[in-house]
């Protein structure tokens, strides 16, 4: 038995390192095959709220609808209150009976966040499970109205404000997970916290959400440690190669290229809802893709010192301390 655990843990590393395939849906599929005594309790959840921001299409509705199989209430905050209600009635097709709500926030807009965060402490007890999946891919650079890079305030800025807003409920629910949907891009990138609004060089789109996808990554250690005497764990995740209404809008040509392997949605939201609902709870403060602890850097050049950290998280402070 420790044999097959042993090679099923090199294939495992050798999918990962392969990216290609690690991240399709070979991947997936491959990975999956052990994983039959590793599924959450059908009602693992039940009884418990969960909050899920972008919601409304992708990773982020299969992640709503995945947690709501469980047995949770599950709150979608999204920017369109009409795509968000339409994402909930295809939830409740799918899942019937559940307990599916829609809540508007702009996770962009730090002033949104700060009220839309004192509103739902008004109506809500405790909040269990707190889902950062809200993105986007800005083809030029763009400012939100607080004068922030619109990556950086959907990816970082808007889910760090939340999070520290809603601790309070979320240290209520006596063991909440909170878990950032990450990308495998980000392992192109490093921590860029001499210019994290990317105000220098020539503007990207795919390099910002790189960017800002490893700036979730690293703040995802600091932010485990903060709240861990409030028993709230902080993980982040990436999807794998996943075929949703971003990447076809966004990267029409990685599409065409990666279609017949891309994995479906519901095969990319898979490690988010696990992190949200297995049990023992997993140790906090890591990096996962497909249920197993992934390095967050595979070359030696993204590797950020303690002290870009330290400046990274001193620049989140103060951008979102004086809302």
């Amino acid at each position: 038995m420790s044999r097959t655990r042993g090679l099923s843990r090199l294939l495992d590393t050798a999918l990962d390192r392969a990216v290609v395939p690690g991240y399709s849906r070979i991947g997936f599929v491959v990975r999956r095959k052990s994983w039959a005594n590793d599924d959450p309790a059908p009602d693992a959840l039940a009884g418990k709220v969960a909050m899920v921001t972008g919601a409304n299409s992708g990773i982020g509705k299969s992640t709503a609808e995945g947690l709501a199989r469980l047995g949770a209430t599950v709150l979608l905050a999204v920017r369109n209150s009409e795509r968000g209600e339409q994402a909930r009635k295809d939830i409740v097709a799918n899942v019937p009976g559940a307990d599916v709500r829609v809540e508007v926030c702009d996770v962009s807009n730090l002033a949104d966040v700060a009220n839309f965060a004192a509103n739902l402490m008004a109506r809500v007890d405790s909040v269990d499970v707190l889902v950062h999946n809200a993105g986007l891919m800005p083809p030029t650079r763009t400012e939100t109205s607080e004068g922030h890079e619109v990556a950086l305030a959907t990816h970082v800025l808007g889910p760090v404000l939340l999070t520290e807003r809603l601790a309070p409920i979320l240290c209520a629910a006596g063991g909440a997970r909170v878990i950032f949907v990450s990308s495998g891009g980000m392992y192109t990138q490093k921590l860029r916290a001499y210019d994290p609004e990317f105000r220098h060089g020539e503007y990207k789109g795919a390099v910002a959400y790189s960017r800002t996808k490893r700036m979730q990554v690293a703040i995802t250690p600091y932010l485990a440690e903060r709240f861990a005497q409030q028993h709230i764990s902080v993980h982040s995740m990436h999807p794998g190669w996943a075929d949703t209404p971003g990447v076809a809008d966004s990267l029409p040509a990685f599409k065409r290229i990666t279609g017949p392997i891309l994995r479906t949605a519901a095969e990319g939201a898979d490690t988010a809802v696990w992190l949200a609902a297995t049990q023992p709870e997993p140790p906090t403060g890591q990096f996962w893709h497909d249920r197993r602890v992934r390095s967050a850097h595979y070359l030696p050049v993204t590797k950020e010192s303690v002290a870009d950290l330290e400046r990274f998280v001193r620049f989140c402070t103060t951008a979102t301390e004086t809302v």
